[in-house]
C-alpha cells in the first residue's frame, strides 16, 4: 500500500502530533543548558524551570504596586480588544460581503474599493488612528477591525459568488425576492466560509493587536512583552509568547468546533485543519 493511502490511527496520530512539540522543548532545554554552563547569568535562553516560576508569579502572585494578577489583567484586556475588533470586522464582512457577492450594482460600486483598501498595510494607518481617535481603546479596536475586515469581506463575497447558479434560479422560480434569497439561500451557505475567514483573520488580528499595544498602551500582552524587552527579560517574553500562541490555538479550535457542530454538512468532504 502506498504511503499516501495510509491513515494513522488515533494513538499514532496523537504521537505524531506531539513529536514536533516535544522535539522543540528538548532542543530548547539542551541549548539553554549549555548556554548556562558557560554563563549561569545568561538571559537569552532561561531554563524551563525559571520560565515556569516567572509565569506562576505573574499568574498567581499579586503585583506589589497595583495588587493585580498581571497575566490575567493583560490577557483580559488583550482578548477584549481582539474580540471587539474581530466582531466588528465579522459583522462588516458578513453584510458587505453578501451585498457585493449577490447584488451586481453593489459589486460594481464596492468591489474595487474593498480590493484596494485590503492592500493597504493596516499598521501604516495606526499613526492616523492615534491622531484622529486618540490613544485609548478605540484606536486599538479599530486597527484590528481595519486590518481584518477587508480581507474577510473579499473572502465572504467570493463565497457568495461561488454559490451554484441553479440554486438562485430555483429560488427565483419559486417566487423569492432578493431579501428572501439573501437570508434563506445565501446566508446559510456563507456562514461556514465566514467562520473560516474569521479563523484566518485571527492571525493578522493578533499581529495588529500586539503592535498597537506595544506602541500605546498601559496593559495587554503586547504591552508587557515590549515593556520588559529593554531588560532582556526572556523569562517573561517567552512565556508570554507561548501563552499568546496557546490562546490563539484554543480560539481557533473553538471556532472550528462551532463550525463543525453548526454546519456539519460543510465538513462532510475532506478533513478540517
Amino acid at each position: 500500500m502506498r504511503l499516501i493511502n495510509r491513515t494513522p490511527g488515533r494513538v499514532l496520530g496523537l504521537a505524531l502530533a506531539a513529536t514536533p512539540f516535544a522535539a522543540t522543548i528538548v532542543i530548547y532545554a539542551v541549548a539553554s543548558h549549555f548556554r548556562r554552563l558557560e554563563n549561569p547569568a545568561d538571559k537569552l535562553l532561561p531554563s524551563i524551570e525559571q520560565m515556569a516560576a516567572t509565569f506562576w508569579r505573574l499568574a498567581a502572585v499579586p503585583d506589589r504596586r497595583t495588587g493585580d494578577l498581571v497575566l490575567w489583567v493583560d490577557t483580559f484586556d488583550s482578548l477584549w480588544r481582539l474580540g471587539f475588533g474581530m466582531a466588528v470586522a465579522t459583522a462588516f464582512a458578513l453584510i458587505t460581503g453578501i451585498l457585493i457577492g449577490f447584488v451586481p450594482h453593489i459589486r460594481a460600486a464596492l468591489a474595487p474599493y474593498i480590493s484596494a483598501i485590503s492592500l493597504i498595510p493596516p499598521i501604516t494607518v495606526l499613526p492616523i488612528l492615534f491622531i484622529v481617535v486618540g490613544l485609548g481603546e478605540a484606536s486599538k479596536v479599530m486597527l484590528v477591525a481595519l486590518g481584518t475586515a477587508p480581507v474577510m469581506t473579499r473572502a465572504t463575497a467570493q463565497a457568495v459568488m461561488e454559490i451554484p447558479g441553479e440554486l438562485v434560479i430555483k429560488a427565483q422560480t419559486l417566487g423569492a425576492n432578493t431579501w428572501q434569497m439573501m437570508t434563506r439561500l445565501v446566508l446559510p451557505q456563507v456562514l461556514p466560509r465566514l467562520i473560516t475567514a474569521l479563523r484566518l483573520g485571527l492571525v493578522p488580528g493578533w499581529i495588529f493587536l500586539i503592535s498597537a499595544e506595544a506602541i500605546a498602551s498601559t496593559s495587554g500582552l503586547g504591552y508587557r512583552i515590549f515593556l520588559v524587552r529593554r531588560f532582556l527579560a526572556m523569562d517573561v517574553i517567552l512565556p508570554y509568547v507561548i501563552w499568546i500562541t496557546l490562546l490563539a490555538y484554543v480560539i481557533d479550535r473553538l471556532l472550528l468546533l462551532l463550525s463543525m457542530r453548526a454546519f456539519r454538512w460543510a465538513h462532510l468532504q475532506g478533513g478540517s485543519l
